[in-house]
């Protein structure tokens, strides 16, 4: 007879770590800086070569700023588009990327260790699988 402690034991050392979107973002202060400066500055290069150096980042990307969005809905239908966001707001989406690491305590940890963390903000979402 299987002893399941031990299946479940087995089981959980070899799952597979989770991933999880961050969405960094802040408000646009009207400054004219771009998502694109600031990952150019020295603490986003350094903690992209960290998260890199830990294996733990898959994917970023930059995203263009909101005006140059179109937003699509379909209604009765009909396709809609709008220019711009999809809402009407000050805080906006810059950035992206997709870390894998092994819970959420560790996604947290990597989320607030972004510099946009410290006068914006990164939305941490697990991924389904």
């Amino acid at each position: 007879m299987l002893n399941m402690r031990l299946v479940h034991y087995a089981v959980h050392e070899t799952m597979t770590h989770m991933r999880y979107l961050l969405l960094i973002g802040g408000e646009d202060d009207g400054s004219g800086i771009t998502s694109k400066d600031v990952c150019a500055e020295n603490e986003s290069v350094a903690w992209a070569e960290e998260m890199t150096r830990r294996r733990v980042l898959l994917n970023g990307q930059v995203l263009r700023p909101p005006e140059d969005a179109t937003t699509v809905r379909v209604r009765g239908g009909e396709v809609l588009l709008s220019d711009g966001p999809f809402a009407e707001t000050k805080e906006q989406i810059g950035g992206l990327c997709v870390i894998e690491c092994a819970d959420l305590d560790e996604a947290l940890e990597i989320a607030a260790a972004h510099p946009v963390a410290r006068y914006g903000m990164v939305e941490v979402r697990p991924i389904w699988e």
